[in-house]
């Protein structure tokens, strides 16, 4: 999903778990909330055979979304 040109998050389905990928600083953001999850540094592993932690998910993409909507007010 995009926001005024840039990347918000990107979603992949795999053959086990959905990927999520928020970019580094949304994995960053929340790394003591994904200690229970698969994650790299810009992607978080979803199991298909859970619930979705949409209300996390939800956070980080609001994150993301203030990220992006405030480093637009720095640019010429």
């Amino acid at each position: 999903f995009m926001l005024k040109k840039r990347p918000l998050v990107y979603f992949g389905a795999h053959s086990r778990h959905i990927g999520f990928y928020p970019t580094p600083s949304g994995v960053d953001a929340f790394k003591n909330e994904l200690q229970g999850f698969r994650h790299t540094k810009g992607g978080i592993q979803l199991p298909y055979d859970e619930p979705p932690p949409l209300s996390l998910i939800a956070r980080i993409v609001e994150f993301r979304v203030k990220e992006v909507t405030n480093s637009q007010q720095f640019r010429a």
